[in-house]
């Protein structure tokens, strides 16, 4: 059943589930428990399906589950099997560590923003086990043995951060193409960062081939995916990693890191090897799930025109003469002692 730990700020409660009881459902759905005053009873429903007592709207779509109606990425086993295997991707590019940013060992609070699976999180809460974690995402697909420490919230980043307590380290990863408006999201970090706290940005960039010719297959994709970004009004890529919109918040950039990591073992080096195989499998599983409600919705594609610009992006990756590889990214920034 859902064990309720404490309402926080917004009056939700954060929640640990600690066993797998399942309301009576034709699909396993998500959870969210409402403890607000407004909400008249301890248990608010928001949609007809419920996990351990308690809802959370999701929605159907070419064969997806997803989230909401507005969030393109879905949320389905599919998707959460690839953000796995994406997790074991970034732990062989940062040679096990979780961060590039060096945290102290005595860190007490922890945001983890659009946790997906929640193996960051999970991750970060054995690795500091006196700080507290607290994972939010606006799906509830989490684990349910967890560290004591280890706190997940159903939770949409872009409405209104309103934590009473501010945190050590506030983390996001494989967010981009999530949010409308970045500003608002750097701005909520800022504000609730204590002084000499960091925020670290992590994502993947587009697919890119060593020797791209106009024709690819990876290139009318990534061309594609641009446009249809463009016409949904979020940022494509890791344009919201960029620096401006860092600093307009008030953040001061303290590293940068970039590093291509191969899509395969075309590479020589043993260990790009390793995480070649890591990063080849979460990007090909990736193409259907980053593309196909921007290209259906935004640029009006079939779903079988879609489906099949990704088989051929497949095959073409794959091969090893083109070289395949995705730029990754790492952003560390600090409020500064003495920000307010």
């Amino acid at each position: 059943m859902a064990e309720v730990i404490q309402p926080d700020e917004r009056g939700k409660a954060l929640v640990k589930i600690n066993d797998n009881t399942e309301a009576q459902s034709p699909e396993n759905s998500k959870v969210l428990i409402d403890s607000s005053p407004s909400s008249g009873s301890e248990l608010s429903l928001v949609s007809t399906k419920s996990l351990s007592g308690v809802v959370l709207q999701e929605c159907y779509e070419n064969g997806r589950s997803y989230s909401n109606d507005s969030y393109n990425l879905p949320n389905d086993e599919a998707e959460q099997t690839r953000l796995a295997i994406a997790h074991q991707a970034f732990l062989l590019i940062l040679v096990g560590e979780l961060t590039v940013a060096r945290i102290p060992r005595d860190v007490e609070r922890i945001l983890d923003v659009g946790t997906g699976t929640g193996d960051w999180a999970v991750a970060m809460g054995e690795r500091y086990p006196n700080a507290k974690i607290l994972a939010t995402d606006i799906s509830a697909f989490q684990p349910i043995d967890v560290p004591p420490n280890v706190f997940f919230q159903v939770d949409d980043a872009q409405e209104e951060w309103t934590y009473t307590d501010a945190f050590d380290f506030i983390h996001m990863r494989g967010l981009g193409g999530a949010f409308t408006n970045w500003n608002t999201i750097y701005a909520g970090a800022y504000k609730h960062l204590r002084p000499g706290g960091f925020l670290e940005i992590t994502d993947f960039g587009s697919i890119h081939v060593t020797a791209q010719s106009p024709d690819s297959y990876v290139g009318v994709f990534n061309r594609a995916c641009a446009l249809a970004a463009k016409n949904a009004g979020i940022l494509h890529g890791l344009e919201h990693m960029k620096k401006s919109l860092l600093e307009r918040a008030g953040f001061r950039i303290m590293k940068t890191k970039v590093m291509e990591v191969p899509l395969g073992t075309w590479s020589s080096d043993a260990q790009k090897k390793a995480v070649g195989k890591m990063a080849l499998i979460s990007t090909l599983e990736g193409l259907e799930a980053t593309s196909l409600r921007l290209l259906t919705r935004y640029l009006a594609w079939t779903v079988e025109r879609a489906r099949d610009l990704c088989e051929k992006v497949r095959d073409e990756v794959m091969r090893p003469d083109i070289r395949a590889f995705v730029p990754c990214h790492f952003v560390v920034a600090r409020k500064l002692l003495g920000g307010a």
